[in-house]
């Protein structure tokens, strides 16, 4: 099976270039059970990797382009009087899929914002007293533009942490750009990108992952990371049980993605920036501003042996 995953990391290569990482951090994520925060400037291949994914893995997609008026009916969709019967009929909004990509989701209000929480949380939408699951697997991929471009608007903590992970792709190297610029638009090949994974085979490796064994001492270091963001005076507020939760799922995926059947250490620091720094806020007084500062900082202070 990890092969497979290899040729699923392999194939999304094809159209990002040089953003292995980055892949197998979305294919962590999705593996994990969570949903994907990509933020990032317009341009830098958000989409390209959502549309990737989905065709590789065989599973159905929607996109919605978030914008400033849009309402929460356009996601979740609306019940519409029938003439014809003289009843209400629910008709399904683009939520109702396998993967979904909100692009640009900071770009509509918080009221438009909130409607995906339940989605994402509870694998269910409520309308008009009805509820409705969702497919399995449902996997959201947000795409927001930095908060101090204009038109934007801040997502708040409870909207942020219903993500897994929030990642950067950044700017492309000097030879993969090149290599952009030489093979043409790399969007018009993802639907020659034959389908690595099956949803069956999604549901396998994520039985395999939960799997893999984390050892006390593991645990352990853990908890001091948690802790330590708790109790420090240079943090605003800590990580919840929800996020310690977290990165402990993912770096099992993690660790089985690399071939192993235990979480090391090094599986936890790879992921604790992009599963723990959207969590996090630093005090007022602290010196550095940032999740990343932040997230240096319980590197540096939090030993690996208590």
């Amino acid at each position: 099976m990890r092969n497979k995953l290899d040729q699923v990391i392999g194939s999304v290569g094809q159209v990002l270039y040089g953003k292995e990482l980055q892949i197998r951090q979305a294919l962590t994520c999705l593996i994990a059970g969570g949903h994907l925060l990509i933020e990032d400037l317009p341009g830098m291949g958000k989409t390209t990797l959502a549309h990737a994914l989905a065709q590789v893995l065989g599973m159905d997609y929607q996109r919605i382009q978030f914008t400033s008026d849009m309402l929460p009916a356009d996601i979740l969709g609306a019940a519409i009087f029938d003439s014809s019967n003289g009843r209400f009929v629910f008709h399904k909004g683009p939520v109702f899929t396998q993967l979904l990509l909100a692009d640009e989701i900071n770009r509509t209000s918080p009221k438009t914002q909130s409607a995906l929480l339940e989605a994402m949380e509870e694998r269910q939408v409520s309308i008009e007293g009805e509820t409705y699951p969702l497919v399995d697997p449902f996997f959201v991929i947000a795409t927001q533009n930095p908060v101090s471009q204009y038109g934007t608007f801040p997502l708040p903590e409870s909207q942020l942490d219903r993500f897994l992970m929030r990642i950067r792709l950044g700017y492309p190297s000097k030879e993969a750009e090149r290599d952009l610029l030489c093979g043409g638009d790399a969007r018009q090949k993802i639907p020659q990108l034959s389908v690595g994974l099956s949803v069956a085979e999604l549901q396998q490796c994520r039985q395999e992952a939960a799997g893999v064994s984390a050892s006390s001492s593991l645990i352990d270091y853990l908890l001091r990371l948690v802790r330590y963001s708790r109790e420090s005076a240079d943090f605003d507020y800590g990580i919840s049980p929800r996020g310690s939760l977290a990165l402990l799922n993912t770096a099992k995926v993690w660790a089985y993605l690399s071939g192993r059947e235990y979480v090391v250490p090094e599986d936890i620091q790879t992921l604790l920036e992009p599963v723990f720094a959207h969590r996090l806020r630093a005090a007022e007084d602290y010196t550095e501003q940032g999740g990343t500062a932040l997230i240096r900082k319980l590197l540096s202070d939090v030993d690996v042996v208590g």
